[in-house]
């Protein structure tokens, strides 16, 4: 669609959400009041820097059902976030919510790969988690055969990928590795599946973790995005054609990117917070939704052909940042460098823990098997040594971050079925993170 002709869309049906959510949700009347807008104010889509701000804390504030712009008798299905402390984040559908959805997400296969009649097996966790069952709709809907297989009993995975013989798997990217090593252990080379693309998402990776997945399972692996106090997994896609950027649904939802301190919009191009506003939702339509996501947007035609806004990759989330002796990194950033020294598994995890009144972070990572076993053999400890100073250098040049690291032995770092630990809290709470080789 011509870019002119979508701002219409948008326009039309940013107008319409807005009344709706004034007129029946008392919490954006009350908030659009306390900012002396209404809905007549809204006459271009630049307008939409006069609304107010939705928060996460304001979903959790109206637990379950207060946000809810229809009567109970529309809703068909209920989804929610796992929360870290607290009251989890509801998002309600209607039957229509579901509809696009499935609309949405049956784009983003058919532009990562998917074609109808192949198979596709969905490895995302189903259940309250939107992942499985938002992938799981748009497979359907493209007319794909989906293998629910959810997350977890990897060995069984690994069989059903042998034998269903699908072109594409969806996951998170650190299960998606899982699965590899598995493979690996059980002596079955991952590249000669019948797998072609992979759709990964929920958790940010590095552009090294995509190349450790494409190489290691001869794949070609796309971005997927979403959230479920937007949507789900849907709201935006990589095209295999080109994977540079996400195409965003631009019908469904209005994109912005703020500066998160000032909350003020910045150009085209430059990082910043994700801020969506759902353009069709029925069940729970939300407004300028402050994501915590970091990333940028461009309004350039992809090479692929597609008009639609393009969102770089997420770098990081804002609660995900780290402050180490005052300069900001965030784990991916982390992962980048890891990824690239050879004798690591592309397993890691950041330790926080407390030295006197001072914070202080440990870099755990974890020794490939082969290299582990000359060392045993060859009681050659100062190769662990060498292989530490080598990251530590590689941290300090490429991450601006000095970092005491922990080299573990294989299978020290717990593996995930979902989304990736990256980050251990030891101020809070007590973790093991497996024995140290040096």
């Amino acid at each position: 669609m011509a870019q002119e002709k979508m701002k219409a869309l948008q326009l039309r049906r940013l107008k319409e959400t807005i009344r709706t959510v004034f007129e029946k949700v008392p919490f954006y009347r009350e908030s659009f009041k306390k900012h002396h807008v209404i809905p007549d104010d809204i006459q271009s889509l630049e307008d939409i820097s006069r609304l107010p701000f939705t928060v996460k804390k304001d979903l959790r504030d109206h637990y379950p059902f207060g946000l809810f712009a229809v009567q109970q008798k529309d809703i068909i299905r209920i989804h929610a976030s796992s929360g870290t402390s607290g009251k989890p984040t509801v998002a309600g559908y209607t039957r229509r919510d579901i509809d696009n959805w499935a609309e949405a997400a049956a784009r983003a296969i058919a532009a990562a790969g998917g074609k109808p009649g192949e198979v596709l097996h969905n490895a995302y966790g189903y259940g309250l988690f939107t992942g499985g069952l938002g992938l799981h709709y748009g497979s359907e809907k493209l007319g794909m055969a989906t293998v629910p297989v959810s997350g977890g009993n990897t060995e069984r995975q690994i069989m059903l990928i042998e034998d269903f013989k699908p072109t594409i798997i969806t996951g998170t990217p650190s299960y998606i590795l899982n699965i590899i090593d598995k493979m690996e252990i059980m002596g079955k080379n991952p590249k000669e599946t019948s797998l072609k693309y992979g759709i990964f998402g929920a958790e940010p990776w590095s552009e090294e973790m995509r190349k450790e997945l494409e190489a290691r399972l001869d794949i070609k692996a796309v971005d997927i995005y979403g959230l479920s106090e937007v949507m789900g997994p849907g709201v935006a896609v990589e095209c295999h054609e080109i994977q540079d950027g996400l195409h965003i649904m631009d019908d469904l939802f209005y994109v912005e990117v703020i500066d998160p301190e000032t909350l003020e919009p910045v150009p085209d191009g430059q990082i910043g917070e994700l801020v969506f506003t759902s353009l069709t939702k029925e069940a729970m339509p939300v407004i300028r939704y402050r994501t915590g996501d970091i990333a940028s947007i461009t309004r350039e035609t992809c090479g692929c052909g597609r008009t639609t806004t393009k969102m770089s990759r997420i770098k990081g989330r804002i609660d995900d940042m780290l402050i180490i002796r005052g300069v900001n990194v965030f784990p991916s950033e982390i992962e980048n460098v890891l990824l690239q020294v050879e004798e690591l598994q592309p397993h890691y995890q950041l330790a926080l823990s407390k030295k006197g009144r001072l914070d202080e972070v440990a870099l755990n990572v974890e020794i490939h098997p082969s290299i582990y076993g000359e060392i045993e053999q060859n009681l050659n400890h100062d190769s662990i040594l060498q292989l530490k100073g080598r990251i530590s250098h590689l941290l300090k040049s490429k991450c601006l971050v000095s970092i005491n690291v922990n080299v573990l032995e294989p299978g020290s770092i717990p593996r995930s079925e979902g989304k990736a630990v990256r980050v251990v809290d030891l101020r809070k709470k007590e973790l093991s993170d497996g024995p140290v080789v040096q």
